[in-house]
């Protein structure tokens, strides 16, 4: 898959399938539009295309007051549609002066010079443009006078597939990890380097990786402890991940990723890191005592090794 942050890079050579949407999460649902969207490059012989954009629209629009949480992380959406055999990813650039151009202006800069649309694949209730005035009726004036053609990909068919990035969200946020990974048809995985922490977990004999996510907005999921496999310097380990603010041993307003892997004694400080969540095991709670503590971690790595076996 070739990448694009403008059109002087997309230089396709053939006329293009495009779609058009943030696809956090690429679930389920995303999936079979871009298996339709794929079907319909090979019927013409042309190339399928994803546009999207970023930072995320709402983050530009209320910089301020957004409350945005997303499922994927730039890097980790554009592995996923690459995996899913999508041929080029459009990232065009989000700004305010962008929010004002004209559903007109989008359709023939965007869609026909930029991408060289041969046909135009998008949801039921697909809006752009400034003030949300493009919809599916004049798309399909312009494609008309464009000479393209648009597909609507219809209400019942997405609502069939009953999958949507939002409800991905509330079920990581409530902690059903296992519902929220069967939407997403993969684990649910956090990304980030590994940086020094208090060494709690060393002394009671449970060492552990504690991991900076650098992305804002990537949802973390519910506090709690989790099987989890991880990867680091191209290994995987099982281990378990607490998400949470050590009320044990020392309780803090800051939230914290740790992570202890099996059968690994590896100095990994200031390396990347990438967890894959496989189930939440239970929550965070408050011991009255570190020995207390100590039994449960046993209990949860036992647990953990039972699940991931």
């Amino acid at each position: 898959m070739k990448i694009h942050t403008d059109f002087s890079s997309f230089n396709n050579g053939k006329r293009s399938v495009v779609t058009i949407g943030t696809f956090d999460g690429v679930h389920l649902g995303h999936k079979a539009i871009i298996n339709r969207l794929k079907e319909s490059a090979e019927a013409v012989n042309g190339s399928s295309v994803i546009l999207t954009f970023y930072p995320h629209p709402r983050m530009v629009l209320y910089p301020d007051d957004h409350g945005l949480k997303l499922l994927n992380t730039p890097e980790e959406k554009a592995a996923l549609l690459e995996q899913a055999g999508v041929d080029h990813l459009m990232i065009y650039p989000f700004s305010t002066d962008f929010s004002r151009i004209s559903a007109y202006d989008y359709v023939r800069n965007l869609l026909v010079t930029g991408l060289n649309a041969q046909k135009v694949i998008v949801g039921y209730d697909h809006r752009f443009g400034r003030n949300r005035e493009g919809d599916f009726k004049t798309l399909s004036e312009w494609a008309e006078l464009f000479d393209f053609e648009v597909e609507e990909i219809p209400v019942q068919e997405i609502d069939d597939v009953n999958v949507s990035s939002t409800k991905i969200r509330q079920c990581l946020a409530s902690g059903d990890l296992e519902t929220a990974n069967s939407y997403l048809g993969y684990r649910y995985s956090i990304s980030g380097k590994v940086i020094h922490g208090a060494k709690k977990g060393s002394t009671i004999g449970f060492p552990t990786a504690n991991i900076s996510v650098d992305y804002a907005y990537k949802l973390i999921p519910a506090n709690g402890v989790y099987a989890i496999y991880a990867d680091v310097n191209a290994s995987r380990y099982k281990g378990v991940m607490n998400i949470g603010h050590r009320p044990t041993v020392e309780q803090t307003s800051q939230l914290h990723l740790e992570a202890h892997l099996f059968d690994f004694n590896e100095d990994i400080y200031d390396q990347n890191i990438r967890v894959e969540l496989v189930s939440r095991i239970r929550e965070e709670k408050k011991f009255g005592s570190i020995d207390e503590l100590k039994y449960q971690i046993f209990v949860d790595v036992a647990s953990a090794k039972s699940i991931l076996s």
